[in-house]
């Protein structure tokens, strides 16, 4: 948790001037390598800062925090040393440039622990530029600090003529900014345990829950004698309480497995989910992949560009004066976002029908926008035309196992089945049907999928687990017999039994009507299963507890089907009724059928 104690800000690194900083001993040496210092060279010297809409800011390329608290007239770095002697690095490369008295003074940086008689790493760090291995070799922080000096002027001297040092310069004081984390607590080194420890995750909600909660923000009228003063402070406290209250009670929510993954397409793990909102709230960043494809998740983001604290720099910008009605209106749009969804998954409809858009990938940014210019009527049919728009094309009778459309026509059926019944309150396991990955299967196995070893014991079970005669379509005379030879206790082996295979499963069959959802781990143990197997297997799986899809439940106990004979056949008549009930269902959503 953030602690309430705490100052937050976006620094400039031109902002570090002059600063006074100290390394305790509890922190670890400083140990970036070449590349890494490269990196942030690199990422620096490839930003643009741009000019922000209404508004008389730029944008700025964020760096990690440093979290400080004051200690005898200095700044205790309890996290952030590795980034903070990196920027000192760089500034005094930079300086080098300019003649010693046009030089700047740049902020001092000392190790409680990287001093001998010899030397000290002020000394060291202010003199690096005249440093060699030699005297790197007195410590080994001073290793890793000569190395990364030298990354840097190998960078620089390889930039070329075209390169503007002024323009870098100006970005890298100007438009890189730190987090400055300042606390006020008395224990640094329980703090940065902490902080190591994961115990204060400083993410992208962390920081901003710091933009709420912090005192500082309230800047509010001061009061003119104590007793308003306390009135002032009292009320400053309890809208932090309110405000921390109700942050709790979204995270929790959140934590509902159904709620999570009826907002979310995918897995998506969060430290702190209510990050969820904020990502939603500031909107996924322009820009392209390493693809050339517009990026499709934060993470996405985050992992290719690594600019971790995109959230929290976009939310900052809505705290301009940090007035009490500034930070009132900032969570009245994070409690709005969060009403929305919670809205949504508590209207039965909505629930499923949103619940189909996102699992389909559908942006929930968009719908939430949507929903807040439309009344409930108007947003229901805003969105059927979405799930309209997305079986625009779709004629079902030319639907083959191979079409991207399968999974979307069958999982609506599902969902749509569910819906209809009015007097049920009962609603489709979207956090089921992604966790468990459910998939398309054919609901009478194909012959080229079966595959039985080459044992007469297999071939044995497999027959008896999987024929059922069908007159009408197991009439083959001679395939007969040799099923009923194999069948006798003196039968042996049959050297062809691919070809039993074929004659027991009967043709092959990829339409719709002979596909069904299963998840992925039942799916991969049907692949040699006739319809007799596979509804016996789904027959003791439900009486375990397994939640089986409605529809696919449906097929198997052939509710479809308005004549119960050969329960271990999916016969043509069996098909043509389950076809019948998916069009039937999802009619409202078709276009015209063609047959």
């Amino acid at each position: 948790m953030v602690e309430k104690n705490v100052e937050l800000t976006p620094l400039e690194v031109g902002k570090l001037l002059g600063m006074n900083f100290f390394i305790p001993a509890y922190q670890r040496g400083y140990r970036w390598t070449s590349q890494q210092v490269k990196d942030l060279l690199n990422d620096i010297n490839s930003f643009t800062p741009k000019e922000v809409h209404n508004s008389d800011d730029k944008t700025w390329y964020c760096l990690q925090p440093i979290v400080v608290k004051v200690k005898n007239e200095q700044w205790e770095v309890i996290d952030g040393q590795q980034r903070l002697t990196t920027i000192y690095l760089i500034l005094h490369y930079l300086n080098q440039g300019y003649v010693e008295n046009r030089r700047r003074k740049l902020f001092k940086l000392e190790y409680e622990t990287r001093n001998t008689e010899e030397s000290n790493s002020k000394n060291f760090l202010s003199n690096v530029e005249t440093k060699t291995e030699q005297d790197a070799l007195a410590n080994i922080d001073y290793f890793h600090i000569l190395q990364a000096y030298q990354a840097i002027i190998h960078w620089f001297e390889n930039k070329g003529d075209s390169y503007d040092s002024n323009g870098f310069e100006s970005k890298f004081l100007n438009n890189t900014k730190v987090i400055w984390y300042e606390t006020n607590e008395d224990d640094a080194v329980q703090i940065f345990t902490r902080i190591n420890m994961g115990k204060i995750p400083l993410t992208n909600a962390e920081l901003i829950k710091a933009l709420f909660l912090n005192s500082s923000n309230f800047k509010t009228k001061e009061g003119k004698n104590d007793e308003e003063k306390k009135v002032i402070e009292d009320k400053i406290r309890l809208k932090q309480v309110e405000i921390a209250n109700e942050w709790d009670f979204i995270e929790y929510s959140l934590h509902n497995e159904e709620f999570w993954w009826f907002i979310n397409r995918d897995e998506n793990e969060k430290d702190t989910r209510i990050e969820f909102l904020f990502e939603l709230i500031v909107g996924l960043p322009e820009g392209k992949n390493k693809k050339g494809k517009d990026f499709k998740t934060f993470e996405e983001y985050y992992e290719e560009t690594g600019d971790d604290y995109y959230t929290y720099r976009e939310f900052d910008k809505k705290f301009k004066d940090k007035s009490e009605k500034e930070i009132e209106n900032n969570w009245e749009e994070v409690k709005r976002y969060f009403q929305t969804l919670q809205d949504w998954f508590d209207n039965r409809e909505l629930y499923h029908k949103i619940g189909f858009l996102v699992t389909l990938g559908e942006d929930i940014k968009k719908l939430i926008d949507n929903s807040q210019t439309k009344n409930k009527s108007e947003f229901i049919e805003f969105i059927n035309g979405k799930i309209k728009d997305k079986f625009a094309n779709i004629q079902l009778a030319d639907i083959e196992y191979n079409d991207g459309s399968v999974t979307q026509i069958l999982l609506l059926h599902n969902i749509q089945t569910m819906l209809n019944n009015k007097k049920e309150n009962s609603r489709f396991p979207f956090n089921r049907y992604k966790k468990e990955k459910w998939d398309i299967e054919h609901i009478h196995a194909k012959a080229s999928e079966a595959k039985v070893k080459d044992d007469f014991n297999e071939q044995k079970i497999w027959l008896s687990d999987n024929f059922e005669k069908e007159d009408a379509v197991h009439n083959n005379d001679m395939l007969n017999k040799r099923i009923e030879s194999f069948k006798k206790p003196t039968g042996t082996k049959d050297d062809n039994f691919q070809e039993i295979i074929g004659y027991v499963l009967g043709n092959e069959d990829n339409n719709l009507r002979n596909l069904c959802l299963l998840d992925k781990g039942t799916n991969r143990s049907y692949k040699n299963d006739s319809f007799k197997k596979k509804r016996e297997k789904i027959i003791a799986q439900e009486k375990q507890g397994t939640f089986i899809p409605i529809c696919t439940r449906n097929v198997f106990m052939k509710y479809y089907s308005k004549e119960l004979k050969q329960l271990g056949q999916w016969s043509e008549i069996d098909r043509t009724a389950y076809f019948e009930n998916i069009k039937e269902v999802l009619n409202s959503y078709l276009p015209t059928q063609n047959s």
